[in-house]
């Protein structure tokens, strides 16, 4: 399989874990298999919860400006980043989160907005960087380890003061950089443990372990570490793209997040043609910011592609 096919494959499985996971979110553990017990029996992609069936959320929307930007300005400009995301949560989107929404609006300058909301408010380890990160790791793998994790981390910081959130983003750009590759991102941990702030390392070792389970968990799984874990779990325990969506899913909590952090490892380990057709012919990411545009799949086919080089 080549670098592109995988790329394809983290960018719409990332978006298509979103999609499939958002109807479920908040929920309880194991509900998307008491609905949908056998698999392909049924379209799973069943919307709700607002959703409309196979519409992806705040976090695959944010990764598509973020994409955007990276492609139009050639490289990571930070203020155009951050921009693009204010235009976005001026545009009402249908969810966001109450961190990203202050950062965006509370009308300090980008480079200031996240570390005030921080200073504020002492809380700012959601996963609302790591849920958009898909994009922006595969168009920095090709530059190396210390290129990508520099990049998440400085990403990150545009609406997340909290360190902690910068080192889980470089942790998750790392072992999608390890899969497009096509090596083992589990087996790459250790290398990635390696580069976190030391500050934060436990709390990465403990959920990135191989025996941790996110029953494990101490905090809710819309925090960044947890969520990360809980992706990585997913991936480790399994032995296919559906399956780990699945595993994702049935964890219950923050499930749209939790999937699409597992359907962006999961797709570039597994491939474009591991995502089921079922799932990917509802897929649609409206664009607030971005005019009436709604995206399917050759559009972010076509996305994955360019940012892949």
């Amino acid at each position: 399989m080549n670098r592109t096919r995988r790329a394809v494959g983290a960018v719409v499985g990332s978006a298509v874990g979103d999609a499939l996971g958002a109807p479920f979110e908040f929920g309880l553990a194991g509900v998307f298999s008491t609905r949908f017990p056998v698999p392909a029996t049924e379209n799973e992609m069943c919307g709700g919860g607002g959703w409309d069936a196979g519409e992806a959320t705040d976090d695959t929307q944010m990764a598509v400006h973020l994409a955007e930007s990276l492609l139009e300005r050639g490289g990571l400009d930070l203020p155009d980043v951050f921009a693009r995301f204010q235009r976005w949560a001026a545009c009402d989107p249908k969810d966001i989160g109450l961190q990203t929404e202050d950062v965006l609006t509370n009308g300090m300058p980008w480079d200031r907005a996240a570390a005030t909301h921080f200073r504020t408010n002492h809380r700012a380890a959601g996963n609302g960087s790591l849920m958009r990160a898909t994009t922006s790791a595969v168009y920095f793998a090709g530059r190396g380890q210390d290129a990508t994790m520099d990049a998440a981390r400085r990403i990150a910081a545009l609406t997340h003061g909290d360190p902690a959130t910068w080192e889980g983003t470089a942790v998750f750009h790392d072992l999608l950089r390890v899969a497009l590759e096509g090596d083992d991102p589990v087996a790459a941990l250790p290398g990635s443990l390696a580069l976190v702030d030391p500050d934060h390392r436990e709390r990465y070792s403990t959920v990135l372990a191989p025996r941790w389970h996110p029953d494990d968990a101490t905090e809710f799984n819309g925090a960044v570490w947890p969520c990360l874990g809980s992706a990585v779990w997913a991936l480790r325990t399994t032995s296919g793209y559906e399956d780990a969506i699945r595993a994702a899913i049935d964890l219950g909590g923050d499930t749209d997040t939790v999937a699409a952090v597992t359907g962006g490892l999961a797709g570039a380990v597994y491939g474009a043609d591991a995502i089921p057709v079922r799932w990917t012919e509802p897929l649609h990411v409206p664009l607030p910011g971005s005019g009436e545009r709604v995206l399917r799949l050759p559009e972010l086919t076509d996305l994955a592609r360019r940012l892949a080089g």
